[in-house]
């Protein structure tokens, strides 16, 4: 997954799309992360979908929403994230436009459930 650089160039990206900004927060070595990434986001990013990744605990820096730079671990503080892996879907203004997907679901239903909070997402644009 890429990792978040800009979110307001990100977030541009998907509305053009008339899609959510999916942004899943991550922590290096989270076995559960792994499996998400390779399971269902790296396949929907490989299609199309916008989606960034923003690490837990890591100081690279990003531009937020407002165009601030910041770092990846600042946003998760903000965005009061503390459990991985966890999918947050932005729409305009950088407001989330789906309930969060916090934690590790059971697999076989990980993909109805991401499915779900995308159609929420859109809905929501």
């Amino acid at each position: 997954m890429p990792a978040a650089q800009s979110l307001p160039d990100e977030l541009a990206r998907a509305l053009k799309n008339k899609q959510p900004l999916i942004v899943m927060v991550s922590l290096d070595g989270c076995v559960f992360c792994h499996q998400a990434r390779q399971s269902h986001l790296s396949p929907m990013h490989r299609a199309g979908t916008a989606i960034v990744q923003v690490d837990m605990r890591n100081n690279q820096p990003v531009l937020d929403f407002s165009g601030k730079l910041t770092t990846h671990d600042e946003l998760t503080r903000r965005w009061k994230v503390s459990i991985t892996p966890t999918l947050l879907f932005f729409g305009p203004g950088g407001k989330e436009a789906a309930e969060r997907m916090e934690g590790a679901y059971l697999p076989d239903f990980y993909g109805p459930y991401l499915e779900e909070r995308m159609a929420q997402g859109r809905k929501a644009l």
